[in-house]
C-alpha cells in the first residue's frame, strides 16, 4: 500500500470528542511506531491529503506540526515532506503476551513491605480504628487561614527547605517541650509526609539488609513495613501489660542495631511502658549503640490525667529519635508528620529528604503555623479531648450495661481505640466475627490484623477485636454495639 492508499483508507470520527488534527496526528504517529510508514518515505502533498481525507488544510497542517516537532517527520523546502530519517525501522515491537519485566529484589522488598496494611474505605462509621473526629475539626477556621496565605503569596512559595517551614518548626518545638516533655531546638524538628515518611526516611539511613530490629507485636503493621523494605531482620518482642518486654528483646536479640517502640501508648492493646522498662530499654540501647525510633502517634489524648513524658526526654546518650504526627490530632489527610532527631542525625535526614521528595508542600505548613500561632491548635486539642472523654464513655458504658459478659476491655485511659477481649470460647474465629460486622456496615478489627507477618509463638495474643471511637458520635457508638451484640449473638458468643 503506497502512501496516498494509506491516507485514503483512514477513518477520522468527526462526532468524537477529540478534535481531527489529533486524530490524524495519532493515526500517522501509530502507522510510523508499528512501521507501516517507513523512515525516508515521503508523504503526498498537504493539498492532496485534504482531498483524499475530506479535511481542510489547517487540519493537516496542524498535525504536521505535532509530528514534526516530535521527530516523526522533516519537511523541506521545494522537496516535501518525509517520514524522520533517524527512526529504527518498527520502532514498537510488540511485547509477548504476559512477558513481566522483573522487579529487583529491592523493588520486590518495597512493593510487597504494606501488603498486610489495611486502607480505610467509605464513609467513616463505626468503630473504625485511629481516626480522629473529622466532625470536630475547624475546616472555616482553617480554610480561611489558608485562603488568607494564598492572597499574600511571598518568597517562600519558592522552593523551601527541606527541614520544613521555620515558623512552624519553632512552634512545634515550644509545643513538644510544653506537652511531651521532648529536649530539642527548632533546628532538630524536621518535617515530614506524615509518620510513615518519617519511619522509611530512618530505615533507609540507619540499618543495612539484615540488621536486626525488635518490633512490637501486635504491633501496627505499618510501621514496620520500612524495615521489610530496607531488608532488616524483623524480630518480634512481646508486650504485656508493662508494654514491650525489654528483657525478652535483650535476651533474644542482643545484637539488634534498632528498636521500634510506642512507649506512651501501645497499638492496639493500649498499654503504657513502664518506666522501668523506659529505663532499661535506654540503658541497653546506650551500651550497645541501637537506636530507639519512639513512635508517639496520638499521645496528646489522654483521660486520666496529663499527657506522659516522652521517652526521648529521658535519654542521656542521644540514641532516641522521636517521631510525631500530626494526623490524629487534625486530620490525615493533612499528611504532615515530623522527626525530633539527635543533632549529629539532623543534616544526613534533611538531605535524604530532599533526595526523596525535595520537601513538603510549604502552604500547608503556613497554614498550620498560623493555626497554631493564633491559638487555634491549643483550643482543637482540648476541645477533642473532652468529645472523645466523652464518646470513650459511651462505648465504656455500652459494654458494660450490654456485652459486659462477653467482652473484657483492656486499658481506656488513653488514645482513639479500645481494645476488647473475648472472654468466652470462639464458636466463630476472631477474624470470622470482623466479616460479620462489616456486612453490616460496622468495622471491628480483628487482634489477628496488628499480628506480625514474622511473630514468634511468645508474642501471641488472646483473641479479640479492636474498637476505634473517637470518630463517631455516641449515637452511632450505640448503634455499633447493637450491630455487634447480634454479631455475637449470631457467631454464638452470647447464649439466650
Amino acid at each position: 500500500m503506497n502512501t496516498a492508499e494509506l491516507f485514503a483508507s483512514l477513518t477520522l470520527d468527526r462526532n468524537a470528542a477529540a478534535p481531527l488534527f489529533r486524530q490524524l496526528y495519532g493515526a500517522v504517529k501509530d502507522a510510523v511506531l508499528r512501521g507501516t510508514l517507513r523512515s525516508g518515505m515521503q508523504l503526498p502533498p498537504t493539498r492532496e491529503l485534504c482531498r483524499l481525507m475530506g479535511v481542510s488544510r489547517q487540519t493537516v497542517l496542524n498535525a504536521w506540526d505535532q509530528l514534526m516537532a516530535e521527530g516523526y517527520l522533516s519537511g523541506f523546502v521545494g522537496k516535501g515532506t518525509f517520514i524522520g530519517s533517524q527512526l529504527p525501522v518498527g520502532a514498537r515491537t510488540p511485547a509477548p503476551r504476559g512477558l513481566m519485566r522483573p522487579l529487583s529484589a529491592r523493588g520486590a522488598n518495597y512493593a510487597g513491605a504494606m501488603k498486610y496494611v489495611g486502607y480505610h474505605q467509605g464513609p467513616v462509621r463505626a468503630f473504625r480504628a485511629s481516626m480522629p473526629g473529622l466532625d470536630l475539626f475547624p475546616f472555616d477556621v482553617w480554610s480561611r487561614l489558608e485562603a488568607r496565605r494564598w492572597r499574600r503569596p511571598d518568597h517562600h512559595m519558592g522552593y523551601s527547605d527541606p527541614a520544613g517551614y521555620a515558623p512552624l518548626r519553632e512552634l512545634l518545638c515550644v509545643y513538644l517541650r510544653a506537652a511531651r516533655g521532648v529536649n530539642c531546638t527548632p533546628g532538630q524538628i524536621i518535617m515530614t509526609s506524615g509518620s510513615q515518611q518519617g519511619l522509611y526516611l530512618l530505615c533507609a539511613l540507619l540499618l543495612d539488609p539484615g540488621d536486626k530490629v525488635w518490633v512490637e507485636s501486635p504491633g501496627y503493621q505499618g510501621a514496620s513495613a520500612p524495615l521489610f523494605a530496607m531488608g532488616a531482620q524483623v524480630c518480634t518482642v512481646p508486650v504485656d501489660e508493662q508494654g514491650m518486654d525489654v528483657a525478652y528483646g535483650v535476651a533474644r536479640y542482643p545484637d539488634a542495631k534498632m528498636v521500634l517502640s510506642t512507649p506512651s501508648h501501645q497499638l492496639p492493646l493500649g498499654v503504657t511502658m513502664s518506666l522501668q522498662r523506659r529505663l532499661e530499654l535506654l540503658r541497653w540501647a546506650g551500651a550497645n549503640g541501637a537506636w530507639i525510633i519512639e513512635d508517639d502517634y496520638d499521645s496528646e489524648y489522654r483521660y486520666t490525667g496529663p499527657p506522659l513524658a516522652s521517652l526521648q526526654g529521658l535519654d542521656s546518650a542521644d540514641c532516641t529519635v522521636y517521631v510525631g504526627t500530626l494526623s490524629k490530632v487534625l486530620f490525615p489527610g493533612l499528611r504532615l508528620g515530623y522527626i525530633v532527631a539527635p543533632p549529629a542525625l539532623v543534616e544526613p535526614i534533611v538531605r535524604a529528604k530532599a533526595a526523596l521528595d525535595r520537601h513538603n508542600a510549604i502552604v500547608p505548613q503556613m497554614v498550620l503555623a498560623d493555626f497554631m500561632g493564633e491559638g487555634h491548635f491549643a483550643r482543637h486539642i482540648k476541645r477533642t479531648r473532652e468529645a472523645y472523654a466523652e464518646r470513650r464513655c459511651a462505648l465504656l458504658d455500652g459494654i458494660a450495661a450490654r456485652l459486659g459478659d462477653q467482652l473484657r476491655c483492656g486499658p481506656a485511659d488513653a488514645g482513639l481505640d479500645l481494645c476488647v477481649f473475648f472472654q468466652r470460647a470462639l464458636d466463630q474465629d476472631q477474624d470470622q466475627v470482623a466479616r460479620m460486622a462489616l456486612e453490616q456496615a460496622v468495622e471491628a478489627r480483628p487482634l489477628s490484623y496488628y499480628a506480625s507477618r514474622v511473630a514468634t509463638p511468645e508474642c501471641a495474643t488472646a483473641p479479640g477485636l479492636l474498637l476505634g471511637f473517637s470518630s463517631i458520635k455516641p449515637a452511632e457508638i450505640a448503634h455499633g454495639l447493637d450491630v455487634l451484640e447480634k454479631v455475637l449473638r449470631a457467631a454464638g458468643k452470647i447464649q439466650v
